[in-house]
């Protein structure tokens, strides 16, 4: 199993784009962040959604930057760039015969995403808005002695996402809900992506912010791609997440956030555990 296992191991390191929800972030206004996530499997969700286990185990960190931009005060452009990748494919011991089979790792960059984002300038508390993401195949697909490590999938995609977000203002809570389109090429399966976003501010630094997101598969593409895991075809979920982050100054701060599945397909069955600092211009 482990030969295609990791042509699809990367998808949970990387953060859902466009995560400020439908707001513009501001005319030459700017967010960044410089996050590290990681994720060590035992068990996979397999093609009929059940756990199996995992052998090898293997293990994944990426150390990514995410970034937005104020072109206008409608129109933000988006980045997310995994500059640093490592897939590791832990040591196998064989039985009965007691022989083991050695680990191998990847370092390498990841798939990076460039969106553009438009508002619809609303005068109310609900901001509606429509993005173009893109998904760039920058990361290695036959690495590491074997050939088989990735640390991406090696197809380019488009994403058509609209965004709509509510703010309770002057109440420190906010809500965002999504749908999107991703068409993908070289064979993969187009997807519908769809999810939910609400967060509260508390003691004007704290934030508390939950999150679902969903990916249901057309199952369309190529039947004979693999199907074993994280860049597999007709790879689905439903993964819930929780962020917390402290902005400990008027432009800084540090984030913590924790994701999993609690129904999937063709996924690793292990929680993906990120830590961030970020940057907010003024």
């Amino acid at each position: 199993m482990f030969k295609y296992t990791f042509l699809v191991l990367t998808f949970f390191v990387s953060i859902e784009l466009l995560a400020g929800g439908g707001w513009p972030i501001g005319k030459r206004k700017v967010y960044a962040k410089l996050g590290q996530n990681s994720i060590a499997a035992k068990n996979i969700y397999g093609q009929d959604g059940k756990v199996t286990a995992l052998t090898p185990g293997a293990a994944i960190y990426t150390t990514s930057v995410y970034a937005e931009y104020g072109i206008s005060n409608q129109l933000t452009a988006v980045a997310f760039f995994p500059f640093f990748t490592r897939v590791v494919r832990n040591e196998l011991l064989l039985q009965p015969t007691g022989r083991r089979e050695p680990g191998e790792a990847l370092n390498d960059i990841g798939d990076f995403d460039i969106a553009l984002k438009y508002t619809l300038p609303l005068k109310s508390k609900l901001v509606v808005s429509a993005a173009l993401q893109l998904g760039i195949p920058s990361g290695e697909t036959a690495g590491g002695e074997s050939g088989v490590l990735q640390s991406g999938d090696g197809e380019f995609n488009q994403l058509l996402r609209t965004d709509f977000s509510y703010s309770f203002y002057p109440k420190p809570v906010y809500t965002t809900f999504y749908a999107g389109i991703n068409n993908r090429n070289s064979g993969f399966s187009d997807e519908y992506r769809f999810g939910a976003e609400g967060g509260i501010t508390l003691f004007k630094q704290l934030i508390i912010i939950g999150r679902i997101n969903v990916v249901q598969s057309f199952f369309n593409g190529d039947k004979a791609l693999p199907a074993n895991g994280l860049f597999s075809n007709n790879t689905e979920f439903v993964s819930p997440e929780i962020e917390v982050a402290w902005q400990f100054s008027k432009q800084l701060g540090v984030s913590f956030s924790y994701a999993g599945a609690f129904s999937a397909r063709n996924i690793l069955a292990a929680p993906n555990i990120g830590f961030g600092l970020f940057y907010k211009s003024k």
